[in-house]
């Protein structure tokens, strides 16, 4: 089987390899398709060479089927489609035994600090596999995992019927909270700087504010009569996403630190003690949030034709990256089951 593999400099390397029958306790996934992401892009430029060894498959957005069965597996057959959860925690940490295995202490994170999807076969322990129904596309089935984070955002958020929210960031986790909390009843609006991402978000069906040129605070006050809005969540990770935050949302309203912030960040803490703010980080998902997503996915909740931009072969994922990185698309695919020509390029490097 080939494995698009990271190995260091910016590069993926097409690879081969042997596909290892799975252990007691594991499936072997057939993958069918991986969506790529801000994470596998940090990876792509180094910035967690100190967790990721290469050589590395890498990948967690996914869906495929069911190829072998290991010993000792129960529930699961050949065939049956399935996404994958790809957190392993150890149990016995202050935070596993505290019920939050999800942020364990010594979290494996599979396709960042073990290997990931970007390979035809993929052996999982059976634990980490989340079913999916036979009617659901597995194209759309691999924003099963992103629309779980979003998920587990707005529970984090406490967002309800009628709330005013705010997204700071509209990228794929950002439009993502957005359907999410506008599932829910919430009325929503988005604020992001890029032209494309704002087509793509207005195209969704929501409002959309440009930071560079509107007045976040004239309208989100116009829009909530002077109250604020009742939950704010930064996905953009930029600084001035951090001020905004706090600015613009009302009093004993709710903050959700989404985006990963490369260095720390000014805080107004006054305006946050004046207004008793709350400011909640959210990290990953639950397996509660998986099953929610699958539904709001398989229910064509989720826009998922509209949020998959591209869709490439495995010998393209080179190419599919600097899609990725140039803001070229929304969400980009990996057909992993589009085998590369025999001929193939072994090493493709990303574009600097």
């Amino acid at each position: 089987m080939w494995t698009a593999t990271y190995v260091g400099d910016r590069t993926i390397s097409l690879r081969e390899a042997e596909p290892a029958p799975p252990s007691p306790g594991q499936v072997q996934v057939e993958v069918a398709y991986v969506g790529l992401c801000g994470t596998d892009l940090h990876i792509l430029q180094g910035h967690l060479d100190a967790r990721v060894q290469p050589p590395a498959v890498i990948g967690h957005e996914m869906s495929g089927t069911i190829a072998r069965v290991g010993e000792g597996v129960v529930g699961w057959t050949t065939g049956d489609p399935v996404t994958v959860m790809p957190l392993d925690w150890d149990g016995t940490c202050p935070a596993c035994v505290a019920g939050h295995s999800h942020i364990c202490q010594h979290l494996n994170f599979l396709g960042i600090d073990s290997p990931g999807a970007l390979q035809r076969h993929w052996n999982v322990d059976a634990a980490h596999l989340i079913g999916l129904p036979r009617r659901l596309r597995l194209d759309h089935a691999a924003l099963v995992e992103p629309t779980a984070v979003a998920v587990h955002d707005v529970r984090r958020g406490d967002v309800g019927s009628g709330d005013r929210v705010m997204v700071i960031g509209g990228g794929p986790i950002g439009l993502l909270i957005a359907v999410v909390a506008r599932h829910l009843g919430a009325d929503v609006v988005v604020a992001e700087i890029d032209p494309l991402r704002r087509q793509w978000v207005a195209g969704a069906g929501f409002d959309v504010l440009d930071p560079s040129r509107d007045d976040q605070a004239a309208w989100i006050e116009q829009w909530t009569g002077g109250a604020g809005a009742d939950v704010v969540f930064e996905v953009s990770g930029a600084a001035a996403a951090i001020v905004s935050a706090i600015d613009l949302a009302r009093v004993r309203g709710t903050i959700v630190m989404v985006a990963i912030h490369p260095e720390p960040r000014a805080v107004d803490l006054q305006r946050v003690i004046w207004r008793e703010l709350r400011i909640i980080g959210a990290r990953v998902y639950q397996r509660t949030d998986f099953e929610e997503a699958v539904a709001l996915v398989a229910a064509g909740v989720v826009p998922a034709e509209q949020m998959i931009s591209t869709i490439a072969p495995l010998a393209a994922t080179a190419e599919a990256f600097a899609t990725l990185e140039g803001g070229q698309a929304m969400k980009v695919l990996i057909e992993v089951g589009a085998e590369p020509a025999a001929d193939a390029a072994p090493i493709a490097p990303t574009h600097q």
